[in-house]
């Protein structure tokens, strides 16, 4: 939601660039209120999936405020992966400048390195993939994002708890699916 934001020219997406850029966080009341109006979309009435949200305690908050009064109840799940992975893996990623396509080194390389297989664009790493970057996102993931984990866990929610390290995509789909049934 946020890239599409500033993709979008607006000005509340302008104000974004540099906070993204550097690693930071947004500000909660800004994606809160992100969150409130696309839940509130006719395609989000009978479900949806948040990647990234909720991020601190006054998102948790906030989230878990919305969703009582709405009367659906969530599911948490807690993808676990090694920082050294992490790390690995978004340092490695490449995207095409011209059609957003996403690369990575190891995992999902080109044809021909360093340059998209859809329009031959040069591909660039994103300034978020830089390592500096992504261990302050860590850092702030560990501070903010990590005591959301716990106040869900604590407070009756149903948290189920998926290690996603070294299995592929397709593999880590069919634990959710499969820990979600026995749940």
């Amino acid at each position: 939601m946020l890239r599409d934001r500033i993709r979008s020219g607006s000005e509340a997406g302008t104000g974004l660039v540099a906070t993204m850029q550097s690693g930071a966080l947004v500000s909660d009341s800004v994606v809160n209120e992100m969150v409130k109006e696309r839940l509130s979309e006719a395609d989000a009435a009978k479900g949806f999936i948040l990647d990234g949200y909720p991020r601190t305690l006054d998102q948790a908050g906030h989230l878990a405020q919305f969703l009582v009064g709405r009367g659906i109840r969530e599911v948490v799940i807690h993808l676990a992966v090694d920082y050294n992975i992490i790390i690995a893996r978004l340092t490695g990623r490449r995207q095409c400048p011209r059609c957003g396509t996403l690369y990575n080194v190891s995992s999902h390389p080109p044809r021909a390195e360093g340059v998209c297989d859809l329009d031959g664009e040069a591909l660039v790493i994103r300034d978020d993939d830089k390592e500096a970057v992504i261990r302050g996102r860590l850092d702030a993931y560990d501070r903010q994002t990590r005591p959301v984990l716990e106040y869900f866990r604590t407070s009756g929610h149903r948290v189920v708890e998926v290690d996603a390290s070294d299995d592929p995509p397709e593999t880590v789909h069919r634990k959710i699916r499969q820990m979600m049934e026995s749940a």
